[in-house]
């Protein structure tokens, strides 16, 4: 209350006073002249009160206020002028919010509003064609209840939005999606999802090539080496000029080789999202085999190769395709790592799942080439590359290795100093034994 109205409310009650003492004053009676004064003044100010609540609870739009005398007249044009300020608020608000909706129905991404338990509170109508949501029974409903691909639940549940998730749409098999969460506000979700059908295409297209040229291949590869190895037998019936000639050929036609079966491991890790062969793995005596192979590669280059492994954890997930990465992460340390060097296998866990890495002290790698190591064909050096027989791919094989295994590949380097490889399995991959 500002200080005209407690001005207000003192004269009004000095006025009342003031005829109560005078009547009290005449008839010698004070208490009951005051007493019907104040009376009367807290009626009218109930009678007030009533028409107060009365229009608030039955006023139409635009409806002007009762009129009113005095302090209750400013009080019901106060309330009158803050409701028609609140109701233009409210409208650019609302205009707001329109244009919103309006813009975001345009689009032909899904744009999906959930709150921080993944129930749905708002989409737009491109959700509707990928996803097959429905206005408005759906509201409220769990997104996983209704996409209920396993991989996206388990996407959900997990809570780590940093990549993108694909997989098909659930209304259309022939759509395949990309969905994409944000965690916004009080950890409320905002889900992105986009139709990537023609992307999706392009790239099985791709692997569809490179599988049939490298099963193509294998044949006259195959048949060729053979011939060559026939020649090499039989070297003193070959003329001397051409020894030369036919054990490059032979070295190259094994490199190829070693490519094509690189080729096909990767269309047959693309296949698939899980390995068929889901069994415990026991990833020491794994480690301890790649080991000894490692030691044979080194042969008398005296590198130190030591294994720290925990027996007590396993992996599920293939031997056959977690010895290739591994082993891939090994020999690489093995070929990089300058003569009497050092190298350090390692397989331990804790809380958050297994961790297999693998430290040397090589020549280490430049930063910028790091985000890029696991590209097909990428190569730091192609010379240094082509010196130690390597086909750039092994790399990629490791990371679809992991993802297969849910898992994902870390790598530091420090030029001049050496690299660490790791790989990080969750929780739900590693069984531990007692």
């Amino acid at each position: 209350m500002n200080q005209n109205w407690r001005s207000a409310v003192g004269r009004h009650l000095l006025l009342l006073l003031v005829p109560c003492l005078l009547v009290g004053l005449v008839s010698g009676e004070y208490a009951l002249p005051l007493l019907i004064g104040i009376g009367a003044y807290l009626a009218w100010h109930i009678k007030q009160l009533l028409r107060l609540h009365t229009w608030l609870r039955e006023r139409r739009p635009d409806e002007a206020p009762p009129e009113g005398y005095g302090l209750w007249g400013e009080i019901f044009d106060n309330i009158y002028h803050l409701q028609r300020r609140d109701q233009r608020v409210r409208g650019r608000l609302q205009a707001v919010i329109d244009r919103v909706q309006e813009s975001t129905a345009a689009l032909r991404d899904a744009v999906i509003m959930l709150d921080r338990d993944g129930n749905l509170e708002w989409w737009n109508r491109a959700a509707e064609t990928l996803l097959g949501l429905k206005t408005p029974q759906d509201s409220g409903q769990s997104i996983t209840n209704l996409v209920r691909h396993p991989r996206f639940k388990e996407y959900f549940e997990q809570g780590e939005f940093r990549d993108a998730l694909e997989l098909p749409s659930p209304v259309n098999d022939h759509l395949h999606l990309q969905l994409q969460i944000t965690r916004y506000g009080n950890s409320e979700h905002l889900m992105l999802v986009r139709d990537i059908t023609r992307l999706h295409q392009l790239e099985q297209m791709r692997k569809d090539f490179v599988a049939n040229v490298s099963h193509e291949l294998r044949t006259p590869l195959t048949v060729i080496a053979g011939y060559l190895e026939t020649l090499l037998d039989n070297v003193e019936d070959v003329n001397p000029r051409w020894l030369r000639a036919l054990q490059q050929m032979q070295q190259q036609g094994a490199r190829m080789q070693n490519l094509l079966n690189d080729l096909l491991l990767l269309a047959k890790l693309e296949a698939t999202d899980y390995p068929s062969d889901n069994v415990p793995v026991s990833v020491d005596l794994l480690l301890l085999s790649i080991k000894n192979d490692a030691q044979a590669l080194s042969a008398g280059r005296c590198h130190r190769i030591s294994l720290e492994a925990d027996p007590h954890l396993r992996l599920k997930g293939s031997e056959t395709e977690l010895r290739s990465a591994f082993s891939n992460l090994v020999f690489n340390a093995v070929k990089y790592t300058p003569d009497e060097g050092e190298i350090r296998i390692r397989w331990s866990g804790d809380e958050n799942g297994a961790q297999f890495s693998v430290t040397d002290s090589g020549i280490g790698i430049e930063t910028r080439h790091l985000s890029r190591l696991t590209e097909r064909f990428y190569r730091v050096d192609s010379s240094r590359a082509s010196h130690t027989g390597g086909t750039g791919l092994g790399l990629a094989i490791v990371k679809h290795v992991l993802l297969r295994h849910r898992a994902r590949l870390e790598i530091a380097s420090v030029p001049g100093k050496g690299s660490t490889f790791t790989c990080h399995f969750p929780p739900q991959q590693v069984i531990r034994r007692g």
